[in-house]
């Protein structure tokens, strides 16, 4: 179980069939010796509203093939042999009757629970070496072939997390034995890929710190307290809290002594095997108070008194020989109270960098109506409006950096930059405007500015937010002192920047700015860029095409690459060559939506690219829709006999188009979405067949699982046609399935690194020197005058407004169905 599911008999494995037979093996092994209700195994077989008719006839089949494969164990036959396994039926469901010592996960607990006791006995070395005997029974992921299948129990979960933690008491043995070098990697290794785990974190913190890295030590408690405020908005345990301290403050307790020790010695004082991440005696503000019987804690205790050190009863921890620390003070600033300065000591420790940011100045105001309101309204309101303003900036990865009264201060670039921060501020200025909108409580008006700034942060200390300071700040407020009500003003900096994207007018006083009015209508599409340093991958893509029209052999091609490096010009540049050669295929292309989009569902991107093929228009009537739909289900050559066709095929497609759907769920009322895919798919490879067909997926790492599952799967159901489907994605798809493409029967990954700075140079001299290059008509040369009045700039800053000049031509997030505006403030 610890690893792929298998049985081995006399060394041999044993074959155990196909998925839901090994499926319902191993949920009968996770409950082993106790009834499962046949409605539990039919639950676990097959998800909710998706159980065939015959599922307990199926069912039935399963256990039959199970029996046959553990008869084979020895002579069993019937189940005969009570000490051998079998699988017996006994009401409401059956029983997987086998001894716990013949399964590795439960001789796994079982070893852990003994490692434990050792440890706990203050035998670490013992502790060690068995702990590690239990964590080598583990293969791989629990049930991995299963989980791979798409099986996700809670039960799974359960036992990977007990894994981890008997990892966690190995780690915590080893550094009782003062092997902290050797465990070192190991545990990197496990905070990386389990960062919100705080004793794991601790544990790393104290080895590095006994290896002479404090630094290091110091910024994984950095990066740990960022996951948990990003993630959960809480700060890290108290425990961690004050190893942190004690790492601060140098506290000698944390270094091993070089003469043997005992488990609970060896561990800094306040950790103990029984109790591993108890750190509360690591206060460096309190005074030690060690047993009567230890002298040289005693000694050691007074040695090192601490001035001001305020003394706890041990009695009211229950510890009955030590004294328990004052709680330090949190050292976070404090905004929204006017103060933006971090406390004494934390200004000692803060860095300094300049960094090009976007800045976003908001003031909410009640108006003078709002001020006859009541005075609890009035605040309730006050307060959803700053949480709307939160909730915006924080979506566009911009951080809310100060509240000071009615002013919100934005800044968008600070821990990382992805090269477009002034569109993002410029977004989320638009953004919180229509958040409220229409409001009669509040008025509102911002400010626009980009720019270097110096950022003050702690880079060994992440518990002290960052500082901005430089005059950026000063000409935004400014700017924001004469912005009338309801108007987002710009600087000449953002409007410069971001004037390929959002549409501006010229305000009437000086030290105005312009006038942000909303986005272009004429943005300069990708389509109207010339490709630069992507001819090689481009000439890869066409010669796949070409290979699978010659070979008649489906392909998937998956093009992965972070945000605005260029894999929608790519794919859109094969689409352009394949239809300059209309002998060559048919080209077809969505994007899937974002998850929270209203057109979001696994049937969204097949009913697109069926429109696209069919030549469906969005005003087309009903009636000249299922004439478009039924002519190449009547024209195509039959598909297998297994596919529906006709009447039944049409039935299931058509849904797809009807008025007023999206075609995100407008099949899913009367039929199975796996049945309009089925009958997608059976359409594209009949199509297919007659001629070759390319079909291009962007964004595909937004996809859900249901049509992440379909566009995998297409090529090897293809069969041999050549049908290639090109899937672009951010590197989030690779995360979510690790062994994406395996199951196609030819399949190409094309990672795409972002543009060098010799390749956008290039760019820019196209865009400069040729004012039709990358431009449409509709927008006047627009982007030659951008890049024209950029010319004297450092070579370093224009390259930056390329760079975000390009990702401004990715769609717009979309906002959240659920974000709407303060309920008190429309009403």
């Amino acid at each position: 179980m610890l690893g792929p599911l298998e049985i081995t008999a006399d060394d041999q494995s044993l074959a155990l069939g196909g998925s839901k037979q090994r499926a319902t093996l191993g949920f009968l092994l996770l409950r082993v010796n106790k009834v499962v209700a046949t409605s539990q195994l039919l639950k676990a077989l097959w998800p909710e509203d998706e159980a065939p008719n015959s599922a307990r006839k199926i069912l039935q089949n399963t256990v039959w093939g199970l029996r046959r494969v553990l008869a084979t164990n020895g002579d069993n036959s019937g189940g005969c042999d009570p000490n051998a396994p079998w699988v017996v039926t006994q009401q409401p469901g059956y029983m997987l009757r086998v001894s716990t010592d013949q399964i590795d996960l439960f001789r796994f607990r079982a070893q852990v629970e003994e490692g434990r006791a050792r440890l706990a006995a203050g035998k670490p070395d013992l502790a060690a070496q068995q702990l590690k005997d239990a964590l080598a029974l583990w293969r791989g992921p629990v049930l991995a072939d299963l989980v791979e299948g798409g099986v996700c129990w809670p039960e799974l979960a359960a036992v990977q997390g007990a894994r981890l933690d008997a990892l966690e008491d190995y780690f915590e043995a080893e550094l009782a034995r003062g092997r902290h070098q050797a465990i070192l990697g190991e545990l990197e290794t496990l905070v990386e890929t389990e960062p919100l785990r705080e004793r794991a974190c601790g544990q790393l913190m104290l080895a590095l710190y006994r290896c002479g890295r404090q630094a290091d030590a110091l910024s994984v408690y950095a990066r740990v307290r960022a996951e948990l405020v990003e993630n959960l908005g809480l700060e890290p345990g108290h425990d961690l809290r004050l190893l942190h301290q004690a790492i601060l403050n140098q506290d000698p307790e944390l270094i091993l002594p070089s003469s043997p020790m005992s488990a609970q010695q060896a561990l800094p004082m306040g950790w103990s095997a029984a109790r591993p991440v108890a750190l509360a005696d690591l206060s460096p503000a309190a005074t030690v108070l060690a047993p009567a019987s230890d002298a040289t804690a005693a000694s050691r205790a007074t040695d090192r008194p601490r001035a001001g050190a305020g003394v706890i009863p041990a009695q009211s921890r229950g510890l009955p020989d030590r004294a328990a620390p004052a709680v330090p003070p949190s050292d976070a600033t404090a905004y929204g109270t006017g103060e933006m300065t971090a406390p004494v000591a934390d200004r000692a420790r803060m860095a300094a960098e300049r960094k090009w940011l976007g800045v976003l100045l908001i003031r909410t105001e009640p108006t003078p109506e709002a001020l006859e309101s009541p005075v609890d309204v009035v605040d309730r309101s006050l307060a959803e409006t700053s949480a709307a303003v939160r909730e915006e900036v924080e979506r566009l990865n911009g951080m809310l950096a100060a509240t000071i009264g009615s002013v919100s201060l934005a800044l968008f670039g600070v821990r990382r930059s992805d090269g477009d921060d002034t569109a993002r501020a410029v977004r989320a200025a638009l953004a919180v405007r229509d958040r409220l909108a229409h409001t009669g409580l509040v008025e509102f008006r911002a400010a626009l500015d980009t720019g270097e700034v110096l950022v003050h942060f702690g880079p060994d200390d992440g518990t002290v937010p960052p500082r901005v300071s430089g005059r950026l700040l000063d000409g935004a407020q400014t700017l924001l002192a004469g912005i009338p009500a309801g108007e987002i003003h710009a600087s000449a900096g953002v409007h410069s920047a971001t004037e390929a994207a959002f549409s501006y007018l010229p305000t009437d006083g000086p030290g105005t700015g312009w006038k942000l009015a909303g986005p272009r209508r004429d943005r300069p599409g990708l389509h109207t860029l010339p490709i630069v340093d992507r001819e090689y991958e481009l000439e890869l893509l066409s010669g796949l095409v070409e290979l699978a029209e010659h070979r008649a052999a489906p392909h998937l091609v998956t093009v992965v690459g972070a945000d605005g490096v260029g894999k929608t010009r790519l794919v859109m540049e094969l689409g352009r060559r394949v239809a300059g050669r209309p002998d060559l295929a048919q080209f077809l292309a969505a994007t899937a939506p974002a998850p929270d989009a209203a057109d979001a569902g696994p049937l969204a991107v097949p009913a697109d690219l069926l429109r696209a093929y069919c030549g469906i228009l969005p005003g087309d009537p009903p009636e000249k829709v299922r004439d478009k739909l039924a002519r190449p289900l009547r024209e195509l050559p039959p598909g297998s006999p297994s596919d529906p066709e006709g009447e039944r095929a049409l039935s299931l497609l058509l849904p797809l188009f009807a008025p007023g759907d999206t075609g995100a769920g407008g099949a899913r009322g009367a039929t199975r979405t796996a049945d309009v895919l089925d009958a997608w798919r059976s359409l594209l490879v009949r199509a297919a067949r007659v001629r070759p067909v390319v079909i291009a997926v962007d964004d595909l790492h937004l996809a859900d699982d249901l049509l992440l599952d379909c566009v995998e799967r297409l090529p090897e159901a293809a069969g041999p046609v050549p049908l290639v489907v090109v899937a672009a994605a951010r590197p989030e798809l690779r995360e979510r399935r690790p062994v994406w493409g395996a199951a196609a029967p030819h399949t190409t990954l094309l990672t795409l690194s972002p543009l060098s700075d010799t390749a956008v140079d290039r760019l820019l001299d196209l865009l400069v020197t040729e004012p039709t290059a990358g431009m449409d008509k509709r927008n006047g040369g627009m982007l030659h005058r951008t890049l024209r009045g950029s010319a004297c700039q450092p070579p370093a800053d224009r390259r930056r407004q390329v760079r975000e000049l390009l990702r401004l031509a990715t769609p717009l997030p979309e906002r959240p169905a659920g974000n709407k505006s303060p309920e008190s403030l429309v009403g």
